[in-house]
């Protein structure tokens, strides 16, 4: 079996949530067992919901961006992602499924807070089993008021998920945006970007197509400390696409295209 198919399937995300049956539970508890980085996809799920609500919201600024027109023109209009691995593609279970994904993840985390108690009483496996309660057991713990919030954004279904797809200069990176248009938040998972160099520094920008202009979203100054490279923006634009480059310390007036990263469109809804 391909892990790195099995973790993109997204059935990783459903066990955390609890909505999987118990012969499915089991073949997952059996993966994580098996194959350590299972298990730390499954840990990494679990700490990125805490962490969606936290990061800065910088200041915009419209620049011209008419530079990168021929880039968004070449786009696959199935997919929406410019050069995109086929591996990315398969990254399913939110961009097929969207809100109601995010609903079972937000019921599930609450489903862990009320069931704390009994967690703490089954700590008595294999130390790899202790490790994963033991981080089940933090999050049951975590701010029951965070928690309420966290759900109540999941359970939006005018939440967004835009894949950005790795370009030229590092054809390996990908990001996803989850943006709700209605309260203008926009929740930036950046994990898949490398560490940048020493005085470098990751800009967002959201991009309008007709005409083509940028408008600068900030820069993820935390990016090397945020273990979990998840970023809270906010986005009042009316985006067609994003985009993610590597600028000098402080942020650059216009893109430098030469350092574009990341690069996806937005999908019509109707």
């Amino acid at each position: 079996m391909d892990i790195n198919n099995y973790i993109n399937s997204g059935i990783l995300e459903l066990y955390v949530a609890g909505a999987l049956s118990d012969e499915e539970n089991k073949e997952v508890y059996a993966m994580m067992q098996k194959h350590p980085e299972v298990l730390n996809e499954v840990l990494q799920i679990e700490a990125a919901i805490l962490k969606l609500t936290e990061a800065t919201a910088p200041k915009n600024a419209v620049l011209d961006f008419s530079p990168i027109a021929e880039k968004i023109s070449k786009s696959n209009t199935e997919s929406k992602v410019i050069n995109m691995k086929a591996e990315r593609l398969r990254t399913s279970w939110l961009s097929v499924t969207g809100w109601a994904a995010a609903v079972i993840l937000g019921v599930g985390l609450f489903w862990s807070i009320q069931e704390n108690s009994e967690l703490q009483s089954k700590i008595s496996l294999s130390e790899t089993d202790k490790d994963f309660l033991e981080q089940q057991i933090e999050i049951a713990d975590s701010d029951l008021k965070e928690a309420k919030s966290l759900i109540s954004i999941l359970r939006d279904r005018n939440m967004l998920a835009i894949p950005l797809g790795g370009q030229a200069v590092y054809p390996e990176a990908y990001a996803k945006v989850y943006w709700d248009k209605e309260s203008n938040s926009m929740y930036l998972d950046a994990q898949g970007l490398p560490e940048p160099p020493e005085g470098k520094v990751y800009q967002v920008w959201s991009l309008t197509l007709n005409p083509l202009t940028p408008t600068s979203l900030g820069t993820l100054d935390d990016f090397v400390t945020d273990n979990n490279k998840i970023f809270t923006i906010e986005n009042a634009n009316a985006s067609e696409a994003f985009g993610i480059t590597l600028e000098p310390a402080g942020g650059s007036d216009s893109p430098t295209l030469e350092q574009l990263y990341a690069l996806g469109t937005v999908a019509s809804v109707s």
